[in-house]
């Protein structure tokens, strides 16, 4: 006697992942461009300032290129085994790019301890100019991938690796000025330090976020007793039980729930009500709700 009902909406997704694509592949066509550069530039002169920030530029193009390939692998259609198809590969690459994120912090923290023991011969110069160039292309970056990382955590997470080089360039140039004019060897060791503790921190909140969706807690703007009492509030249903809201991908949450109505209550009534409340209210479309008569009522939810 359980009456069934799912409606899906998955459009949304659509237009923004296909925006986010353009941008991230014109970004990493621009750090590869530039890391080819550098790569050349650094084999020419010599210079291992030069090559080891076509090093950190690799780590920018990977990241940048998994998350385009996350994006890509979410447009494949379901199957008869992934019947959610592979909108859960943009999660996954923030969770990659995140820890990839810490991992790089904590290398930073290691050389930078190595720096203040032995202070290395710098060309300060030379690693200025690099600097302002690598901090062109990172600032043009982070301006295309700014208008996709409040939708999509994989952006979110192509972006922050961007910041980091941003912050990067911006602290070597600020310690290839003290270096050339005071002479403080330390401030490039000291500078590394600062940078990698504000990106540990920035990644955490992107790690903590891609986990919890991965655990399918309720979204973290969503409130579960709120949107219960929703329910509970539209004409006819008695109780709510077996609710379930959790994230499939960015911007795309999803509603489970078993409804007890009351008898003779118009079933497509009621769930254009719900369905009309956890829209407007909750932003809710992905919805899968249960009705089911009064003498189903688990005993606990019987008043």
């Amino acid at each position: 006697m359980g009456g069934g009902h799912a409606h899906h909406q998955h459009h949304h997704h659509g237009g923004g992942s296909d925006r986010n694509r353009g941008r991230l592949a014109l970004v990493l066509v621009l750090s590869a461009a530039y890391m080819v550069a550098e790569l050349v530039g650094g084999l020419v002169t010599g210079s291992l300032a030069l090559l080891a920030d076509s090093g950190h530029m690799l780590s920018d193009v990977g990241a940048l290129g998994l998350s385009l390939f996350a994006l890509w692998m979410t447009r494949r259609p379901p199957t008869a085994q992934r019947t959610w198809g592979y909108y859960r590969t943009e999660i996954l690459a923030a969770l990659v790019n995140g820890a990839t994120l810490v991992a790089i912090s904590i290398y930073v923290f290691l050389e930078a301890w190595e720096r203040f023991r032995n202070p290395p011969e710098v060309d300060a110069p030379v690693m200025m100019a690099i600097a302002a160039g690598g901090l062109a292309v990172n600032l043009i970056g982070l301006r295309v991938l700014s208008g996709g990382r409040s939708e999509s955590l994989n952006i979110r997470g192509a972006w922050l690796h961007v910041l980091t080089d941003a912050l990067g360039s911006v602290q070597a140039i600020i310690a290839g000025a003290l270096i050339w004019r005071l002479g403080w060897d330390w401030a490039d060791p000291a500078a590394s330090v600062l940078i990698g503790a504000l990106v540990i921190y920035s990644s955490w909140s992107l790690l903590r976020e891609a986990v919890r969706v991965l655990m399918e807690s309720a979204p973290a703007h969503i409130d579960v007793d709120e949107v219960r009492n929703a329910m509970a509030g539209v004409s006819g249903v008695l109780a709510v039980h077996d609710l379930h809201v959790w994230t499939i991908t960015s911007g795309m949450e999803s509603l489970s729930a078993h409804l007890v109505v009351a008898e003779g209550c118009s079933g497509r009534d009621l769930l254009t009500e719900v369905r009309a409340t956890l829209h407007d209210r909750f932003g809710i479309d992905h919805i899968t709700v249960q009705l089911e008569p009064e003498e189903f009522a688990p005993c606990q939810e019987r008043v």
